[in-house]
């Protein structure tokens, strides 16, 4: 798996020129090769369109654009994983990152360290999620609803659904633990990697874009279920 991260490819967005060269050079030793980079937030748009990274590093405060901007319009075209480097560490900031798509926020000051290990630990967490689920099973079916695992799809009604990566882990983690009561501790430790606090608006967010992409009334959701006092469920339709 080591081999497999290392050949992974990283687009660092970020308008602080001295940064970029240190996370590079903080990046090549560590053993990764495909590094991309961008002063610019269009030209990292452009970078994310056409070199197609297997995870995104952006800093929220740029000129051009900022990051949640940056964030918005990848998100348009592509689910890479996004990593938001900041200098501001208001929480408000952190949670519309989050709601956004973002799957980690970093608050400078911080050891490039720091953010080489996040970044391996997104891309090890990913290969695993992706082999492990394979392994398990490689397609379930509820209903109109399907999951295929071993190529990375979600089907309703015979019609591909793009979801984010953090989207995917969450209906893979669901349905993988389906009819059981998932606390909001369990699911924020098993999809984010991190304690629950601070992750109440973030996990209702991504639960009301499920329901929106997936149940035909969302309002009233036949799959992805809330236990009031108690977390979710991914409910199996009786037939």
């Amino acid at each position: 798996m080591y081999d497999e991260i290392l050949d992974k490819k990283i687009l660092l967005i970020d308008d602080e020129i001295e940064l970029l060269k240190l996370m590079e050079t903080v990046l090549r030793k560590e053993g990764f090769k495909r590094i991309f980079k961008a002063l610019k937030g269009t030209d990292g748009i452009n970078l994310c369109k056409n070199e197609k990274p297997d995870i995104v590093v952006l800093d929220v405060m740029m000129e051009d654009m900022d990051g949640f901007e940056v964030c918005r319009a990848i998100r348009e075209f592509s689910y890479v994983p996004v990593i938001f480097l900041s200098a501001r560490g208001d929480h408000i900031d952190k949670i519309l990152a989050l709601g956004l798509g973002a799957d980690d926020y970093v608050t400078k000051p911080f050891s490039p360290k720091e953010v080489v290990f996040r970044i391996k630990a997104h891309l090890r967490r990913n290969i695993y999620i992706k082999n492990e689920l394979t392994m398990k099973k490689e397609k379930i079916c509820f209903g109109d609803l399907i999951i295929d695992f071993k190529k990375g799809e979600v089907l309703k009604s015979g019609k591909n659904i793009t979801l984010t990566p953090k989207e995917y882990h969450l209906l893979c983690y669901m349905t993988q633990n389906a009819n059981q009561i998932l606390t909001k501790e369990m699911i924020c430790d098993e999809v984010w990697n991190d304690n629950y606090e601070g992750y109440d608006n973030t996990i209702m967010v991504h639960m009301r874009k499920l329901r929106q992409k997936l149940e035909s009334n969302p309002s009233k959701p036949q799959y992805i279920v809330t236990v009031k006092g108690l977390g979710y469920k991914f409910n199996i339709p009786q037939d």
